[in-house]
This record gives structure tokens, C-alpha cells and sequence, in this order.
């Protein structure tokens, strides 16, 4: 099946976008495509003002003080006026009087602070210093000279001291405290707010949309709006969300759509799961397509057995695979498909017991083997339609059918469910005379329906299959030119799907070429034993080796290269599958 995902818009700074998408990275689950847009002055100021609202919804939503400017700016002004009482009070208040009278008899008065370690009592009898005050770390205290000797040449750093008196510095910190509260209490407030706040930023966001999409923009400075599409699992949408919030990233989301062309994650069981890299070899469903994969795996893994064809060599693909899971080699980078190996070998062995053959051995001629396994074994010949076949070729015929059979309801279930039932008729109608037809013809043989119900059953598929082919095949037009259509149709249906029948004869083929091939390298080694084999034995082993092991490898190529035609041209072809998707590659470290 294929995941449903979830479409991602995000509009970024240039600057931002790096940075964005290294985050990102960490997560592994968005598939990210990008545009830059140019900024200009309309553009700039929509960018601005939804980011805004957004971080205002954001700050107002969570009560996140730090984020608000004002906040933010009454804080640093209580820091600033607490760092100064607290420096204040170690040098208590200074009587203004004295300080203007110093100051008209053209003294100076400067403050520093120093480390106890770095105090030099020598100073006090160099300068005109007074110690203030004195603790464990620091001393502090004043320096006076006079304006008429120029710049002091104390070299140490002065100490800023507040103009303000304590009291007034304590009142100043205590209406800032006051003011900081009354902040709090209006962002709390203002959380009835939010709503409205929201649908002012959609409508900002939706309009910056339009503009970006639809209005040419002239460059007005070195800076550009990346424009980020992302898809990511529908599932996954917790776990992105709460992440891009995190990051205050400017974002908006919805249910992915078939024209917004999402990639496609395929979601299967465990056997059908280690099929899905055949479905991409082809091409990758579309969005409202269905995925071809539970289908494609038994069919698969049907044909590779049948031509295949023996059951010693599904020993050799399972012996394979547990090699690959184990990690001690591995073959043209099968590691990571040692789960479809080591499938393909069960159904090999499966398939070639029921065909017959070990190693090139005809198992039916095997006396030790039970009576019972040696009678489901598909050998001999079987009497159709007046004609004596081999059942295995038979059996090969019978499975073309009904894979075929299935692509036909498929394609019809398909049309159905994209176009409606209108655009499906002529489909159904040849769903109805084929498989129906089928059907009914098997009853009939089985006598499951007798000569009365099968007449029936007849006339009904025919009318029915005639009315859908030739009649209504495009309802609304001109049922001459209907009958016209379905002529046509009916040409191509009937060579085509006879040509596509008689394809699947390839599964008996192959498969008996191997056996065969398999069974000559057996006799060609037996003649070198002649009647008392001694060193003889060496010459037996060489070509029994040699020769299973080239009919390995042609086998495999041939059982690789046919299914996978049989799938991609007269699967596909009939059940109307298309393969336009893209495959879900979404950003993350690797």
C-alpha cells in the first residue's frame, strides 16, 4: 500500500536555510525540494508581518516572556537597576551639596574598585585616596585631584557609580518589578486573543502564497525567500511538528493531494516488503494509484521458481541468503536483499519438487521417494480440448491466465475509483466476458451448472459484455460511433490478450531447458566412469560442478530477466499501470 503523506510549506530567509535543513537532517523522515524567490518591498514586508503574528500566537500561547520585546527590555532595565543598587549601597549616598562645593573649588572625584590582592596601600600616600569600603574581594575607594592639572593619570579602571540616590534606585527597581507584572498579566489575557491572531496570520501567509506564485518580483536587495516543499509520512506528523516548533520555524501543513505529486513510501507485510525494490526498477506508483507490489511478489516469486525449475538449486538461493544475512560476503551488493534471496530459494525448492526435478534428477523415476509425493508432481500429459500437453506447460498457460484475469480487474477497480464509474464501463465489460466467461465455462465443465443454468449464465455475460463494450463504452456519445470504438477495441483486446496468454509458455520453457540441460551434464559426467570408476571420480565431480554451476547461473538470468518481462509488459500493460511516481528519498544522515 502506499503512505499517505503529508505536504510541508516553509518559507525561510536564504540566510536561515542551511541551517534549516541540517535540523532537518537529524530527523530523516521530510523528502525537501526548494525554490528561491526574489524580495521585494511587497514581498519583504508580507514575510514580516506573518512572521509576527506567528512568534506573537507562539510567545502568547506558551507565556514565553523571553521572546517578548518588551518583556524582554523591562527585564534588562530591572537587571541594570538592581546591578546598580547593589553597587550603591556599598558606596552609600554622597551628600550633592559637597559634591558641587568640591566641584566649584575645582576638585574631581573619581571611583575605583580592585581586588584586595591588587590593592597597593602605597597609593594613599601618592594620591589624595579614601577608602569607602572593604570585604573579602574588593576594595573600594575615591580619588580626588584637581580639574586644573589636566587628565588623571591613575592607571587604574574606574568604577561607575549611579547618579541616583539608593531610595531612588530601590523605587525605580520596584516600579520596574510592578511593570514587569503588569506585562505578564496582559500576555496572560491575551491568550483570548489567539484565534483571531491565527486567522490573521493564515490570511497573511495565504497572501504571501499568492504573491510569491503569482506576481513577478523585482529584486530589491541581496536577499531571497527559499520556498521549501516537503513531504514527509502522515504518521510522522508528531514528531515533525514538535520539532519544527521548537525551532520557531515558519511552517504550514496539509494532507498531501494527487496534484501535489507527493513521493511515494510504499507500506507492505514482510513478504511483499522484500519485493518492493522490483516496483521501483519499473517506476514508483502515483498518489492515487494502487501499489502493484502485493500482487507483483507471489507472481514473482511463481514465475523465478517455474523457471527455475529445480529443486536443488532453491537449496543453493536459500544457502545464499544466509550467507548474505550473515554478513560473509557479499555478491553484486545482494547483501541488503538477502530476505528476497533466501524467498526466491524456498519457492524454487517448492516449485521444483512439484516439477520434478534435483539436480537435473527426474524425481518421478526415484523409487525410494513416496508414492503420494511422486503423484503431485506436475509430469506427464494431460488431455485439453481434444490435444495431449504437458501439464506443466498447461499449468504455466493456467497461471498466464489468471494473472492476466487480475491485471484486467485491477485496471477496472483502478479507473473506478479515479475517474468514476462512467470511464470504467468498457473495462468492466470486458472484465465480464473474460473472467466471467472463465467462470462460467469452469462450472460448466466441473458440472457445478447444469445445461439450463449455463445457457443462462451465457446469455447473461454476453448482454451484459456486449451492452458494456459496444454500447455504452463512452456514455453520451453517438452509439454508432460507440459500436465503431468497440470493433476496434475488440481487435486490439483479443490479439493482444492472446499474444500476452501464450508469453507465459515461457515459465514451462525455461524451466524444462534447465532440467534438461542439468539432466545432460549428469549423463556427460556418468560416461566418465565407465564400468569400476577409480580416479574417474575427479572427472565426474569437475563436470557435474562445472556444468550445474553455468546451469545455475543461465538459470538465474533467465529467471530474473523473463518474470520481470512478464510483469512490467503483460501485468502492467493490462492492469493500466502507469509508474510516474517518485520514490520517497527524504533528507537524512547517512
Amino acid at each position: 500500500m502506499i503512505t499517505k503523506m503529508t505536504k510541508y510549506t516553509f518559507l525561510l530567509m536564504t540566510s536561515d536555510t542551511e541551517a534549516f535543513l541540517q535540523a532537518i537532517q537529524d530527523l530523516g523522515v521530510l523528502d525537501i525540494t526548494r525554490s528561491r524567490k526574489p524580495v521585494d518591498a511587497v514581498s519583504g514586508r508580507l514575510y514580516r508581518e506573518a512572521e509576527d503574528l506567528r512568534k506573537e500566537i507562539e510567545i502568547i500561547a506558551k507565556c514565553d516572556y523571553s521572546r517578548d520585546e518588551q518583556h524582554h527590555a523591562l527585564c534588562a532595565k530591572l537587571e541594570a537597576a538592581q546591578s546598580a543598587l547593589a553597587e550603591k549601597e556599598h558606596w552609600g549616598d554622597l551628600d550633592p551639596a559637597k559634591v558641587k562645593a568640591l566641584r566649584e573649588a575645582g576638585c574631581q572625584i573619581h571611583f575605583y574598585t580592585v581586588p584586595v590582592k591588587k590593592f597597593n596601600p602605597a597609593w594613599m600616600e601618592q594620591y589624595a585616596i579614601e577608602e569607602i569600603d572593604r570585604d573579602e574581594k574588593y576594595v573600594r575607594f575615591v580619588l580626588l585631584d584637581r580639574a586644573s592639572e589636566g587628565s588623571n593619570n591613575f592607571q587604574v579602571p574606574e568604577t561607575p557609580v549611579a547618579v541616583e540616590s539608593i531610595g531612588e534606585l530601590t523605587k525605580l527597581a520596584a516600579s520596574l518589578q510592578e511593570s514587569i507584572l503588569d506585562r505578564e498579566r496582559q500576555m496572560e489575557a491575551r491568550k483570548e486573543e489567539i484565534p483571531a491572531l491565527e486567522r490573521a496570520h493564515a490570511e497573511k501567509a495565504q497572501e504571501l502564497q499568492r504573491y510569491l506564485a503569482h506576481k513577478g518580483s523585482e529584486l530589491a536587495a541581496d536577499d531571497y525567500i527559499t520556498v521549501l516543499t516537503g513531504f514527509a509520512p502522515t504518521e510522522e506528523d508528531a514528531r515533525l511538528q514538535s520539532e519544527l516548533d521548537r525551532q520557531a520555524i515558519y511552517y504550514f501543513s496539509e494532507p498531501a493531494t494527487k496534484e501535489d505529486n507527493p513521493p511515494i513510501r510504499l507500506k507492505n507485510n514482510w513478504f511483499a516488503r522484500n519485493f518492493e525494490t522490483l516496483t521501483g526498477m519499473y517506476g514508483m506508483p502515483v498518489y492515487d494509484e494502487f501499489d502493484p507490489t502485493p500482487i507483483l511478489a507471489p507472481f514473482f516469486l511463481l514465475f523465478w521458481s517455474f523457471c527455475m525449475g529445480d529443486a536443488g538449486y532453491g537449496l543453493i538461493l536459500i544457502a545464499l541468503g544466509l550467507l548474505l544475512r550473515n554478513g560473509s560476503f557479499d555478491i553484486l551488493g545482494l547483501k541488503k536483499h538477502w530476505r528476497l534471496v533466501t524467498s526466491l530459494g524456498v519457492g524454487t525448492f517448492v516449485i521444483g519438487i512439484f516439477l520434478g526435478t534435483f539436480f537435473g534428477v527426474n524425481l518421478k523415476e526415484v523409487s525410494w521417494l513416496p508414492e503420494g509425493l511422486r503423484n503431485l508432481m506436475l509430469v506427464g500429459k494431460v488431455e485439453v480440448a481434444g490435444g495431449s500437453y504437458d501439464i506443466a506447460m498447461v499449468a504455466a498457460v493456467a497461471i498466464g491466465i489468471l494473472h492476466i484475469c487480475l491485471a484486467l480487474i485491477i485496471k477496472a477497480i483502478s479507473i473506478t475509483k479515479r475517474a468514476g464509474f462512467k470511464e470504467a464501463i468498457s473495462t468492466w465489460g470486458w472484465v465480464i466476458l473474460i473472467v466471467g466467461g472463465l467462470i462460467v465455462t469452469g462450472l460448466a465443465l466441473t458440472n457445478v451448472l447444469d445445461e439450463v443454468a449455463t445457457r443462462i449464465a451465457v446469455i447473461a455475460v454476453g448482454v451484459l459484455s456486449v451492452l458494456g463494450i459496444f454500447i455504452f463504452n463512452k456514455p453520451g456519445r453517438n452509439p454508432l460511433v460507440n459500436v465503431g470504438a468497440g470493433l476496434w477495441d475488440s481487435y486490439q483486446m483479443v490479439t493482444g490478450i492472446l499474444g500476452d496468454t501464450l508469453s507465459y509458455i515461457r515459465l514451462y520453457a525455461l524451466g524444462l531447458a534447465g532440467s534438461m540441460l542439468g539432466s545432460a551434464f549428469n549423463d556427460l559426467a556418468s560416461m566418465t566412469l565407465g564400468e569400476n570408476p577409480t580416479w574417474q571420480w575427479i572427472f565426474f565431480a569437475l563436470i557435474v560442478l562445472i556444468g550445474h554451476a553455468l546451469n545455475f547461473a543461465m538459470s538465474c538470468l533467465g529467471a530474473f530477466v523473463h518474470p520481470l518481462r512478464l510483469t512490467f509488459v503483460e501485468y502492467f500493460k493490462n492492469s493500466g499501470y502507469e509508474g510516474k511516481g517518485m520514490e520517497y528519498r527524504p533528507l537524512k544522515n547517512e
